[in-house]
């Protein structure tokens, strides 16, 4: 008899390991802070503000979420300096154990812009999958699913018209999760865009990955390539480094100053424009991002 399989991971964590390796921990594009509060009565407030280093521009938001657990709800209201009024419901094992409502809405007044998405997410043993009605865009369902067994990942996203009657979109994924490693490919747009992502944890204190992306439509021709690690120096502190086939080079270094506490640092090169030293300009890049938290 064969043992229960795990739930897999969501259509969109699907090379998550990589994704947040190659992505997460680089704040070389501004500079940006957050605050972080919660409350007895479980509402969590988060404020945050960021400077962006090319244009100059100052954006922020303040974010309240109420969380409770027993009832599997979570209802989060943002506003933001754009003038954006965001809500999001979730509802999860509330009608049924593996089901998830989620219910989000935007509304720009002075642009007239608003959405509404529907999303309905179902996960059991060895299987991931959600319906999203976008009421506003198109209106516009989609669904993706993942099947799982035994490590071996296997999923699709469509993506439906309903007013034109057509499929806008597809896309499918084929990958491996094993506890040390990760290995996942894409084929995206339509399969006209495909990636290939690995993740390797070599030890406790060290992480390796790369992505290769090829675009058929794209006007230049090749394979972009990039390849990262991430070592923990000790309990409180990590690096991280990275590097595409363009030249460019990004680090980053994280540090919890205390508890409650974190500032993290990065620092992009264009190798191949070394003597170009100006930090702000387009050439190399620098930022920080801190975070309290209590």
């Amino acid at each position: 008899m064969s043992l229960p399989q795990p739930v897999p991971p969501s259509w969109k964590d699907l090379g998550k390991s990589s994704n947040d390796l190659l992505g997460k921990d680089y704040p070389f594009h501004g500079t940006s802070l957050e605050v972080k509060t919660k409350t007895p009565s479980n509402v969590a407030f988060k404020v945050g503000g960021n400077r962006d280093s090319k244009s100059g521009a100052i954006a922020g938001d303040i974010e309240a979420k109420y969380t409770d657990k027993k009832n599997g709800l979570v209802f989060t209201e943002t506003w933001t300096t754009s003038n954006a009024l965001k809500s999001q419901l979730e509802l999860e094992n509330y009608l049924a154990k593996g089901l998830k409502l989620d219910i989000a809405t935007s509304l720009t007044p002075d642009k007239g812009q608003k959405s509404a998405l529907l999303n309905v997410i179902y996960k059991q043993s060895g299987v991931h999958t959600r319906g999203a009605f976008d009421v506003f865009k198109g209106p516009t369902f989609t669904t993706d699913t993942v099947f799982g067994r035994d490590g071996f990942l296997f999923g699709a996203e469509t993506a439906y018209n309903v007013t034109e009657g057509k499929i806008t979109r597809y896309a499918a994924a084929i990958g491996y999760n094993a506890p040390e490693y990760a290995v996942t490919v894409h084929g995206l747009n339509n399969l006209k865009t495909f990636t290939a992502s690995y993740y390797h944890r070599v030890s406790a204190d060290v992480e390796a990955g790369a992505k290769a992306v090829y675009d058929t439509k794209a006007t230049t021709s090749g394979v972009a390539l990039e390849v990262g690690t991430k070592a923990y120096l000790d309990s409180a502190a990590f690096v991280k480094a990275k590097i595409n086939n363009s030249g460019v080079l990004a680090l980053g270094y994280t540090q919890a100053l205390r508890p409650g506490v974190k500032a993290s640092f990065g620092l992009a090169l264009d190798t191949q424009r070394l003597n170009e030293i100006n930090p702000t300009g387009p050439t190399h890049k620098v930022g920080a991002n801190i975070v309290f938290e209590s």
